[in-house]
């Protein structure tokens, strides 16, 4: 099957990211072809200083490899770099209603309170659309918070194909596997965010080891100092054992037991040495990879066969459309 997803180059990565999705783009890669995009377009939806933007590019693509996706395996490019991916967009924005991109929760989440916005975050979806259809994507793995954005994609190409013929490949958005929901570490109802106020409620993969620990050690919890999986009740040291387990590959009915009568602050620093110990060959791959020959290689070199891909799709979209001169 051929595999979509993009990332927005928006900064160093958290572990919820890492964790809910990144690792499973690397499994992914072993029995698929996958194709893995820094969507720097829909960065700018919202205004971005320029050398910040090229930068936090190179970040994320060097942290894909430092995960383990392998450009050899995968095909890993920037959105920016193949030109199919604005002019798709264009024609899918001429078989979309307003009414329907009017519906998009991100939009009106984005748009509140304000009396306009930019069109580009009204018709982010279209883009978005456009992204999974010029790869004739047959899967997008998605968390739940991106289901509209797949329905939305599988109306537009089957109104187009119904409309056209069989133009698209109608893409199946599938759901992460079920794993651990990394929550704040600052205020564990909420996910973990790259943009919350308090940097100490979240790891981010680049993070050192001074602020894996504090971040892990001023964590919320409870006043019980009872080490329990109980998500309603104890929403702090249940997040705590999610990452725990994620990162140990052990269940958390385990984790349970071997922490049974241990206060919550030996549970902190064995939990933080073992963040610590995770994180560490990431963040030495990453410095490796960052300021390389193989980085910018790679990323041509995706390029590269992305557009074979992409100009062999629109070939075929422009000529359901009738467009250009023959």
């Amino acid at each position: 099957m051929r595999v979509f997803s993009g990332v927005q180059p928006t900064g160093n990565i958290h572990i919820g990211n890492y964790l809910g999705a990144l690792r499973q783009f690397v499994e992914l890669q072993d029995e698929n072809a996958c194709v893995y995009c820094i969507v720097d377009m829909h960065a700018i939806t919202v205004p971005k200083d320029a050398a910040l933007l090229r930068e936090n590019i190179l970040d994320v693509a060097a942290l894909y490899m430092a995960v383990g996706i392998d450009p050899k395996k995968s095909v890993v490019f920037v959105q920016s770099d193949v030109p199919g991916h604005a002019e798709l967009a264009w024609i899918l924005m001429c078989n979309t209603y307003t009414g329907e991109l009017a519906r998009m929760t991100q939009f009106k989440e984005k748009s509140r309170g304000n009396e306009s916005a930019p069109a580009g975050l009204f018709t982010y979806p279209v883009l978005m659309a456009a992204d999974i259809l010029l790869y004739d994507s047959d899967v997008v793995p998605v968390g739940n918070d991106q289901t509209q954005h797949i329905e939305i994609c599988r109306d537009i190409a089957i109104r187009v194909n119904n409309r056209y013929g069989k133009v698209f490949v109608v893409p199946e958005g599938r759901f992460l596997k079920e794993g651990a929901r990394i929550m704040s570490l600052d205020d564990p109802v909420s996910k973990m965010s790259k943009s919350a106020e308090n940097p100490l409620s979240r790891i981010s993969l680049l993070d050192d080891e001074t602020k894996i620990r504090k971040s892990v050690m001023k964590s919320t919890t409870d006043s019980d100092g009872l080490i329990r999986f109980d998500p309603a009740n104890k929403p702090g040291v249940s997040n705590l054992l999610n990452i725990y387990s994620a990162f140990s590959g052990q269940p958390v009915s385990d984790i349970e037991k071997k922490y049974e009568g241990v206060g919550y602050g030996t549970f902190k620093k064995e939990l933080a040495e073992l963040t610590v110990d995770a994180l560490a060959p990431i963040r030495k791959s990453y410095e490796d990879i960052r300021r390389s020959e193989e980085l910018r290689a790679a990323l041509k070199d995706g390029a590269e066969r992305a557009n074979a891909v992409a100009e062999r799709t629109m070939a075929r979209v422009k000529d359901f459309f009738g467009l250009g001169a023959k």
